[in-house]
């Protein structure tokens, strides 16, 4: 028998169901609990933790109606959530990491009436041991990397969250190993955090948290303030930081389909100096997010007046125009390509769209399609310096690509040439080889017709 199974052997047997400290919310007797085996820290999950334990169930005469250890395969949920019986919900949130425990729940913290047949009948008083093994929070990032980790330490009022542009009251405690080195009361909106010299990863966890609620965020360094690191609060680079935050309130922006045309053409113009303010300070990733803006809420939309669809579509063709000039600082260039392109729906001639299209190009070496960008450029505005320097760096790229490939295939013929001397040579040497073997085996090359004897 193993140690694993000697072990689940041992904790099958049905404990007795009486006694243990009371630990149900309303103090009434609901939920005992007995510690069996102290655990390890001074930390016990929090709502919305991912935990992992093994568990064995019995009814109050010891008949066992489950086990994870007999299955031999660990249990895990959500806690808080009510994905398990109430009972367990209360005793897992006291536990510590390697405590072993054994509670007794009465049957409105279990399964009540209903019971859960055929093995659990209605009115069913239950006695669970549980271990648990590990409890962790949510990733809350989009490529779920770990960067952005959320527990709840206190759970909000509502499921409305906020959203980006909502302006939020929050109270703030951020911590750098064991220092604490940033604690406030703000008040601003969300998507503008690094303003207030809050890292990015907080931005994104407010938009997951609820009025009132109260949370744990770790962010790792590309969350929270890089390689950079933030002087100001003496945050050296690549650091991991801690934050408690308490979302106080909040007030929605509000969505596209909320705004009338009117309101999207003023927080349009608006969401564009905030972009080209951002665009000045170097902070390209932010500028995009209002540049994007008012595509989201322009891009479709219908009935407008003369008036009203010249301002959208400047607003519009501005956007696709300083996105693409922001990715071309990011280097994206597939994004700058598409953002050209759709500027250049709107305005097939655009200066602008048509030279940032020819500097994506190029970048990705794509120098024949760059050429006909800029030669465009300068046929219709034959003054663009910047144009005439970048075709002739397209025209010496596709100098210097040409002569690389005369050279290939000139190589490639040689090889090509010098692979059948080099078979030619070796078929002479074969048929050398093979007469000279003849001869010393006695063969006699004939060189004339046998006569008849």
């Amino acid at each position: 028998m193993t140690a694993e199974e000697g072990k689940a052997e041992e904790m099958s047997a049905a404990p007795e169901g009486e006694g243990g400290v009371d630990i149900s919310p309303k103090s009434d007797g609901g939920v005992l609990k007995i510690i069996k085996k102290e655990g390890t820290g001074t930390e016990c999950p929090m709502i919305g933790d991912k935990v992992t334990v093994h568990y064995t169930g019995w009814l109050l005469d010891g008949t066992k109606f489950d086990s994870s250890r007999d299955r031999k395969d660990k249990f895990s949920f959500d806690f808080g959530k009510g994905e398990v019986i109430k009972a367990w919900d209360i005793a897992v949130g006291t536990m510590k990491i390697g405590e072993v425990c054994q509670i007794t729940c009465k049957p409105e913290y279990a399964y009540g009436s209903a019971g859960s047949p055929p093995k659990i009948p209605p009115n069913a008083t239950l006695i669970f041991e549980i271990e648990l093994f590990e409890f962790k929070g949510k990733d809350l990032t989009d490529e779920e990397d770990g960067g952005i980790i959320r527990r709840i330490r206190k759970k909000g009022e509502g499921y409305s969250k906020p959203n980006e542009g909502a302006l939020v009251e929050i109270e703030i405690e951020g911590w750098h190993e064991n220092r604490v080195f940033d604690k406030r009361e703000l008040r601003f909106e969300v998507g503008e955090g690094e303003n207030y010299d809050l890292p990015p990863g907080l931005d994104k966890a407010l938009q997951k948290m609820e009025k009132t609620e109260e949370s744990v965020i770790y962010l790792k360094p590309s969350y929270g303030f890089g390689s950079a690191g933030k002087p100001k609060f003496q945050i050296p680079p690549d650091a991991e930081l801690r934050y408690e935050v308490k979302l106080k309130s909040f007030e929605k922006a509000k969505e596209s389909w909320e705004m009338n045309t009117e309101e999207k053409l003023e927080q349009g113009s608006i969401a564009k100096e905030k972009g080209t303010q951002y665009f000045k300070e170097g902070r390209y990733k932010r500028a995009t997010l209002q540049y994007k803006k008012i595509v989201l809420w322009l891009e479709h939309e219908t009935g407008l007046s003369d008036e009203e669809e010249a301002k959208a579509r400047n607003l519009r063709l501005a956007a696709h125009l300083n996105l693409a000039m922001c990715h071309l600082k990011l280097k994206e260039y597939s994004q700058v390509l598409e953002n050209c392109d759709k500027a250049l729906e709107l305005d097939n001639n655009n200066e602008k769209g048509l030279f940032r299209r020819g500097e994506a190009r190029l970048a990705i070496n794509d120098f024949e399609l760059a050429r006909a960008d800029f030669q465009k450029v300068l046929q219709l505005y034959p003054s663009n310096k910047a144009a005439k320097t970048q075709l002739i760096i397209c025209q010496q790229k596709i100098r210097e690509q040409h002569e690389r490939e005369k050279k290939m295939y000139a190589n490639m013929f040689q090889r090509l040439a010098d692979k059948e001397t080099k078979q030619e040579a070796d078929s002479i040497h074969k048929d050398e080889t093979e007469m000279k073997d003849d001869k010393q085996n006695g063969v006699e090359e004939k060189t004339e017709v046998d006569v008849e004897a």
